[in-house]
């Protein structure tokens, strides 16, 4: 047995680089990181969110976060406004007319998840989806945060999967 090939970790990345195949054009033909849709897509959802919290739901570093958003905001996809209930804390938020971008993403999302389950068999993404969820649990119960160990769920709708691989 090649044991590059039974690498779990490697096999991760590689097994989110074919998927990435899929999105990547979507975000590069709007000039937008994977790390920048991640943050978008976050606040779509949640509207407003504290860096920290972006830091936590988008698997960024802090330091890298702050640079993020500071390339963001120059760029008007986001805004950062003092906190209503600390004005020592900021909220990031969408900029106005962001929204329609981010919806316009999304869309996109859908049909190139559509054709790449069309092409590997949506069984084969539940099962994925299922092995992964287990997986996170399992290695995470000695762990405080909470985020890795929520049970799979409905978003908007749509099965977490497909809402989730959607939106990357």
């Amino acid at each position: 047995m090649d044991t590059m090939q039974r690498n779990i970790p490697l096999l991760l990345m590689r097994a989110r680089e074919v998927m990435m195949q899929n999105f990547r054009p979507i975000l590069n033909k709007r000039n937008l990181t994977e790390q920048q849709w991640r943050i978008l897509r976050a606040l779509y959802e949640a509207k407003e969110l504290e860096p920290r919290e972006l830091c936590e739901i988008c698997c960024i570093l802090s330091p890298s976060m702050a640079g993020i958003l500071k390339r963001m905001e120059d760029l008007d996809l986001i805004i950062k406004v003092p906190s209503k209930f600390d004005r020592r804390r900021v909220e990031v938020l969408l900029a106005p007319g962001v929204e329609t971008l981010v919806e316009e993403v999304l869309e996109e999302n859908i049909k190139a998840y559509d054709e790449f389950a069309a092409k590997v068999g949506d069984e084969v993404l539940y099962q994925l989806e299922d092995v992964l969820d287990q997986l996170l649990v399992k290695a995470s119960e000695d762990l405080s945060d909470d985020a890795l160990l929520e049970a799979p769920q409905k978003v908007n709708g749509k099965s977490r999967k497909k809402a989730e691989s959607t939106g990357l």
